[in-house]
């Protein structure tokens, strides 16, 4: 898989190179290194290109930020969901409250080696500093508190880190049922991200909310409202260093609707006074 799909990114590379300056791989941390390299020794020098990955992830906010127990949780959170494919390309290993956990379900079910796979000295070299730029896909918040999850003979992702999600009901949910408005949140993981990564050069990938409701006229005030929300948010004192990052993709969004929004009113005047 690793090879075809090195194959397939350096086919792109050939053909669209000259044009394409900003590209996005596969989020697994060995496929993603394997291109990194490539484009790194054959192509960059040339091309003049940044290889980097997308990742999404929400915010875990501990339910009692008091508690150390809550704490560790939501940390957990953000770990399992993020520091999985971003801890080896930006620290060169899996977490490490990763691995504990994961290796320890994994031996309660008698299992003789952790289901979380082992990085080689060498693999860990390889893979860590492999990204030009992180991608961020980010959409809502939990609150998140310890659960002991009981032993399960077939253990999984979602049991082996030991945590409940909880919702706030005052939080807005536009969207669909999983989707709340938590603007707060979006700045807390970027912050993590700039404490925990080095401060990465950052672009914003996914974020917006789908249609609650089916209007015959335009009416988009819940979406205008979340999309102001969390830019206001990343356009905080303490991450204007990000935005001098994340405007590159975040702004030209919201052109591209306010353009959209502008073609459809001209539609609308032109049938009107046609």
């Amino acid at each position: 898989m690793i090879n075809y799909f090195n194959d397939y990114a350096n086919l792109c590379f050939e053909k669209f190179g000259d044009r394409v300056k900003h590209w996005i791989t596969f989020s697994n941390p060995w496929t993603h290194a394997k291109v990194w390299h490539s484009y790194n020794t054959t192509w960059r020098r040339e091309q003049r290109g940044m290889v980097g990955i997308s990742l999404t992830s929400g915010w875990g906010e501990p339910v009692d930020p008091h508690s150390q127990t809550d704490r560790d949780a939501a940390e957990r959170y953000i770990q399992f969901h993020l520091g999985w494919f971003a801890n080896p390309i930006y620290r060169g290993d899996y977490p490490e409250v990763m691995k504990n956990y994961v290796g320890k379900k994994s031996a309660q079910q008698g299992l003789g080696t952790s289901r979380l796979p082992t990085f080689s000295v060498q693999e860990k070299t390889y893979i860590k500093g492999t990204s030009d730029f992180l991608g961020i896909g980010h959409f809502t918040t939990r609150y998140v508190l310890q659960k002991k999850f009981p032993f399960l003979q077939v253990s999984s992702y979602h049991t082996d880190h030991d945590l409940a999600e909880l919702v706030d009901p005052n939080w807005p949910a536009p969207g669909p049922k999983w989707l709340y408005s938590v603007p707060w949140g979006f700045r807390r993981l970027l912050n993590f991200i700039k404490t925990q990564y080095g401060n990465p050069l950052i672009y914003v990938t996914e974020n917006g909310v789908s249609e609650t409701l089916q209007c015959p006229q335009l009416c988009d005030e819940w979406r205008i409202q979340y999309l102001k929300g969390y830019i206001n948010e990343i356009l905080k004192d303490s991450l204007i260093t990000h935005m001098e990052m994340v405007t590159e993709i975040v702004l030209p969004t919201v052109f591209t609707l306010c353009i959209l929004i502008s073609i459809v009113l001209l539609i609308f005047y032109l049938r009107n006074h046609s």
